[in-house]
């Protein structure tokens, strides 16, 4: 068989596998949201509301069917693309999905591009000197940027740059004296496509700390990848045959060690992205960013079931879309690779 097909069929296995990941996914958050503590009732009507109109609302909102009903009926509105309705507000969960999830890609994308950025750089930079001063500093930072707490760094970098030096806003999207851009909902683009400078500053100002911040603390697993990688690549046989050749220590980095170690990297960016969306919950609640994640936190706090299924599906499926890609990106890349 053909390395081609071979691919193909495991392209088609990946993306065979992935509807049932996210049934697991699915049954799994809708049963646990049943198991949790709380009644969507008592946040919508609280708690000394008469019995009278908390049983009407629970007729009103299906909540009284028995629960295999309401799984059955939740399952077949995933097979139609219906997310259902928040509990709150009666507003279709997929217009609230589409409204919030731009932000989050918007936001995303920037810190992953920090990241990945800042990561390999460091990475990179201790390889002249194995155990030297700078590799130790980079394997420091690796460390510590990894482990410090989402919530506490975003707290101390409000602190700093937006109350202490007053240069940057301390929260939001979007400066509140403007109108926001209109489009696709990412502004960063829209403003661009607009020629609108004002819009894009504003964007821009206010993306500043939220991204980098997420973007420096997610930078050390790419840090960690490459300098491991890269120093297992050094010692290998075939670099050590790059250098019995009389070739230059640049050259056998740049052109033979490098491009494999870049391999693994790329398989990691696959694992980030689920990292990012953990991350980017405690980032988006601490910066008030109206994303998807901070959207997933106020339904959480609300019990709006369909809200809180709906948004962990889809961002299931992103996660199982982009892992699928990586993976045959990787298996490209790399003919190694058996399948």
């Amino acid at each position: 068989m053909s390395r081609r097909s071979q691919l193909l069929r495991y392209g088609a296995s990946r993306l065979l596998l992935g509807p049932v990941m996210l049934w697991l996914i699915a049954s799994l958050v809708f049963l646990l949201l049943r198991l949790a503590p709380g009644d969507p009732i008592d946040a919508l009507l609280g708690i000394r509301a008469p019995e009278e109109a908390r049983a009407a609302l629970r007729q009103q909102l299906g909540l009284d069917l028995p629960l295999l009903t309401q799984y059955g009926q939740f399952l077949l509105g995933l097979l139609r693309g219906d997310l259902g309705a928040s509990l709150t507000n009666q507003t279709p969960v997929a217009q609230v999905i589409g409204q919030s999830l731009p932000a989050s890609l918007e936001l995303g994308v920037c810190a992953l591009s920090i990241a990945a950025v800042l990561g390999l750089a460091v990475g990179f930079s201790g390889i002249a000197r194995p155990d030297g001063k700078l590799d130790l500093a980079g394997r420091l930072y690796g460390i510590g940027t990894y482990a410090l707490p989402p919530f506490w760094a975003a707290m101390v970098v409000q602190l700093v740059f937006a109350v202490w030096l007053g240069w940057l806003p301390v929260g939001g999207r979007f400066p509140v004296t403007l109108l926001p851009p209109t489009g696709s909902g990412f502004y960063l683009f829209d403003s661009l496509l607009a020629g609108n400078w004002q819009q894009f500053s504003g964007t821009v100002r206010h993306l500043v700390l939220p991204a980098t911040t997420l973007g420096v603390l997610l930078s050390g697993i790419f840090d960690n990848a490459l300098r491991l990688n890269l120093r297992r690549a050094l010692r290998s046989d075939y670099v050590e045959a790059a250098r019995s050749r009389g070739l230059s220590e640049p050259r056998v980095v740049l052109r033979h060690a490098l491009p494999n170690a870049l391999l693994p990297v790329l398989t990691i960016t696959g694992i980030t992205v689920a990292s990012l969306i953990g991350g980017a919950l405690l980032i988006e609640v601490t910066y008030s960013w109206p994303g998807i994640a901070f959207r997933l936190q106020e339904a959480i706090a609300q019990r709006d079931y369909p809200l809180v299924q709906g948004i962990v599906v889809v961002v299931a499926a992103l996660v199982v879309v982009v892992s699928v890609v990586v993976d045959l990106l990787v298996a490209l890349l790399d003919p190694r690779i058996r399948f």
